[in-house]
């Protein structure tokens, strides 16, 4: 996974805005891309992205925040570390991203696996984030799991949950030198009738081949269900009183990711992206940004008025 000055197909005057940092963030360093003026928006990305995925809405937001597209730990240009991938820990990286970047407070926006992450920023560090977006994903340990036996596209689209959580031997012997087969697969499932452009999928593809480490840390999140789903039970008994807002697209999870933000927040306003499949920001980008523009209209506003003259 390239670096933002040598990604490809990046929207126009994209890098004269943003650039590449690494950042220590506790015991991990991260990378991420960071430009724009204005109170700090952290954008967690989903499984099997990295910061690139944002790209097309990044640009926009620029103009009112300062955005920050980081990698997660394990993915991209970021640390791989053997262990660390519960969202406890997970969380506890952003946070000590965003305090080494001069914030203590943030609106965060996490999608997929960055759903869960921001989940747990959010109920474990509650003085930390103003405004919360969830897209895309359930809650290990508080969302009910799929059942075993599922219609045809509803497997294509989830059976990696567990696939995903084997153990190298089995899932990374499989895929290595096959990874065309398996995350094209995966990206095709979930994208609905708008599929992403062949470029796009081998970009993130070639990342995930070119280094076993890689290959390895994309599995990593799924592997710590267990204790990721044992810290959402003590989560759930404290719940979110700030604003949520929650995303779907039409053609993935729909009305049924407000149901999920709902089993853990009071104060949950949802959105559902017409024509969007799973990959909301690439599917649906000027949709996305008039929903994340009303939402975080508010917090702008408020972190503006408070800004010195």
């Amino acid at each position: 996974m390239s670096s933002v000055s040598e990604a490809p197909n990046l929207p126009p005057g994209f890098t004269d805005t943003f650039a590449s940092r690494f950042i220590e963030a506790g015991d991990v360093r991260l990378h991420a891309v960071i430009g724009g003026d204005g109170p700090p928006l952290l954008l967690v990305h989903g499984w099997p992205q990295s910061w690139y995925a944002w790209r097309h809405v990044m640009p926009a937001l620029a103009a009112d925040f300062q955005v920050i597209a980081v990698d997660q730990r394990g993915i991209g240009l970021s640390d791989k570390p053997a262990d660390g991938y519960d969202t406890g820990t997970l969380a506890g990286d952003l946070v000590a991203l965003m305090e080494a970047l001069g914030h203590q407070r943030f609106a965060l926006f996490g999608t997929d696996t960055g759903m869960p992450i921001a989940y747990a920023v959010a109920a474990d560090h509650p003085d930390r984030v103003e405004r919360l977006v969830l897209a895309e994903a359930p809650l290990p340990g508080v969302t009910p799991s799929p059942p075993l036996f599922l219609p045809p596209l509803l497997n294509a689209r989830l059976w990696h949950l567990a696939f995903n959580q084997l153990p190298a031997e089995v899932n990374e012997a499989l895929v290595r030198g096959r990874e065309n087969v398996f995350f094209g697969a995966e990206f095709d499932a979930s994208a609905g009738s708008q599929k992403l452009p062949d470029d796009v999928v081998a970009y993130y593809v070639g990342a995930l081949a070119a280094d076993p480490d890689a290959l390895r840390g994309s599995f990593e999140f799924y592997r710590a269900f267990g204790v990721t789903s044992a810290q959402n039970q003590e989560r759930k008994a404290r719940r979110l009183t700030l604003p949520v807002l929650a995303i779907g697209g039409a053609e993935s999870t729909g009305e049924g990711i407000g149901t999920v933000a709902g089993l853990v927040a009071d104060d949950v306003h949802t959105v559902v992206l017409p024509g969007a499949g799973h990959w909301i920001a690439e599917q649906a980008p000027d949709a996305l940004l008039a929903a994340l523009t009303e939402f975080l209209a508010p917090y702008r506003s408020a972190t503006s008025a408070l800004a010195p003259a």
